[in-house]
């Protein structure tokens, strides 16, 4: 195996900054609470797999004027989205099933249902991303979590209208993913609810209110007429799969920080109820969702690419930095979580009110944390051979005499970059910069691509270089940008 060494903060202080933003953080989601009639809300904030600060406001309960904790409880809605995908996986890394199967495996009655004749059989992936062809459902599955596995077989066996053919297009369904968890019930010979506890392997989740005291659970409340008016809970069924979850922001934060914990890449020993290859797996944005613009905490507009994995949102903004989580809304609440696995941080939020909107002031939140606290996003060592190219280009710098006598550029290199003008230009470039004054450290970009600045005493160059993926592994590729002071 060829050598490596995971990324990492080499701030120290970054939690002693990050504290500096906790009252404003607390200012922020108070007003947002405010200005969107919350009953209450409970929310923590996350570094380095750790809850480092949370808070609450408001009135779990409005009746008896039950404040809110970290410790209660609130249905999370589609947030259990995640935990079902999770429980897939499980099954899958044990041989159990495989994701390109046909749903009509495990549930005969799925078989035949089509939109048009050329239409391939739904899969598991097909339910894990939104692509079997069903269409949104939110209202409608929203009133049916307690539905039996009877009645949905029942409805099953009636026929299913499509909105789309499969395997086209992303559309989120509630019903695929309580499809999921008739086959977690199949496959594993429990019941989803189980065999997601077994997963995720985490105290404080419940799937019925009656099992929670008085003064933990949250109940739902809607925003009518200039007052609150109180949601009755439902029972947990079937369709609980997709979002019947009960659970607080203490319990949350730790799953959440479950799933950071899964980067970067490394060679440590595993101790996760999945595999971090897997968790990886579940971040990946497998299906395009949408293009959409967020308000960032000091008012600027940012473009967001929203990509869809096993069960999880994947969000990209307009900087590059990635955003892994879910949303969760029902009838009287509404929630949010989401990790930046390249800055170590992540939010929850969650919230007793008909479709609380947490994912906005979460993003906002993210983008103040790092802004106020100056956050970088981790650093990567250089490899061993990316080291050895650099000190290899050093000493042909700047007029690349003697080549012949080196080995470390590719076959391609000079047929791309011939000599004489890589000389021509090199004399010319160099000139420009007056006497060279430093020569700065090696800038890994991944395994095998990375610059490095050349400081002059008029202006600085950055070389780019990269590596081929051949042993051993050669220049391929080269450039020269000038940087003005």
């Amino acid at each position: 195996m060829q050598s490596y060494s995971p990324p990492y903060f080499n701030d120290p202080r970054r939690l002693v900054k990050l504290q500096d933003a906790f009252p404003q953080i607390d200012q922020m989601y108070k007003a947002f609470a405010k200005s969107h009639n919350f009953p209450s809300y409970a929310y923590g904030i996350i570094l380095d797999g750790q809850l480092v600060y949370s808070g609450a406001d408001g009135f779990i309960d409005m009746a008896q004027k039950i404040p809110a904790t970290v410790h209660s409880m609130y249905s999370v809605a589609s947030v259990t989205k995640s935990f079902t995908a999770m429980a897939i996986l499980r099954l899958r890394d044990e041989h159990k099933l495989k994701l390109d199967d046909p749903v009509c495996q495990y549930i005969p009655e799925v078989e035949g249902l089509k939109i048009t004749s050329d239409a391939p059989p739904i899969t598991i992936r097909d339910l894990l991303i939104h692509t079997a062809g069903f269409p949104t459902d939110d209202p409608w599955a929203d009133r049916k979590l307690g539905e039996s596995e009877e009645k949905l077989i029942e409805l099953l066996k009636k026929g299913i209208h499509f909105s789309n053919a499969p395997g086209c297009t992303f559309e989120y369904s509630n019903l695929g993913y309580t499809l999921l968890g008739y086959i977690i019930g199949k496959v594993s010979g429990s019941t989803y609810t189980k065999f997601i506890e077994q997963t995720v392997d985490l105290k404080g989740i419940k799937w019925e209110s009656s099992q929670i005291s008085d003064a933990l659970l949250a109940h739902g409340y809607r925003w009518m007429d200039g007052n609150w008016q109180e949601e009755k809970l439902q029972s947990n069924g079937i369709f609980g799969a997709m979002g019947g979850m009960i659970t607080s922001v203490e319990t949350l934060s730790q799953y959440a920080a479950m799933h950071q914990y899964a980067w970067p890449p490394r060679d440590d020993p595993e101790s996760g109820p999945l595999k971090r290859s897997s968790l990886r797996e579940m971040h990946q944005p497998w299906q395009f969702r949408a293009l959409s613009v967020n308000q960032c905490a000091e008012g600027e507009e940012s473009i967001i690419v929203n990509g869809y994995g096993y069960g999880l949102n994947c969000l990209r903004d307009a900087q590059g930095r990635i955003f892994i989580g879910h949303s969760g809304g029902l009838p009287g609440f509404g929630s949010n979580w989401y990790i930046m696995p390249e800055y170590g941080i992540g939010v929850v939020l969650l919230a007793n009110l008909t479709y609380a909107p947490a994912y906005k002031i979460n993003l906002e939140v993210l983008d103040k944390l790092i802004k106020t606290a100056q956050l970088k996003p981790w650093q990567l060592p250089p490899s061993k051979i990316l080291q050895e190219r650099k000190k290899d280009l050093v000493q042909l710098l700047p007029h690349w005499k003697n080549v012949s006598q080196t080995a470390i550029f590719a076959d391609n290199f000079f047929l791309d970059y011939p000599l004489q003008a890589l000389q021509k230009e090199s004399k010319n470039i160099f000139a420009n910069i007056g006497a060279i004054t430093e020569i700065g450290q090696l800038i890994a970009e991944n395994q095998l691509r990375g610059h490095f600045l050349v400081s002059g005493e008029k202006k600085d160059l950055k070389v780019c270089f990269s590596l081929t993926p051949a042993n051993p592994s050669l220049i391929q590729q080269f450039q020269i940008i000038e940087i003005e002071k």
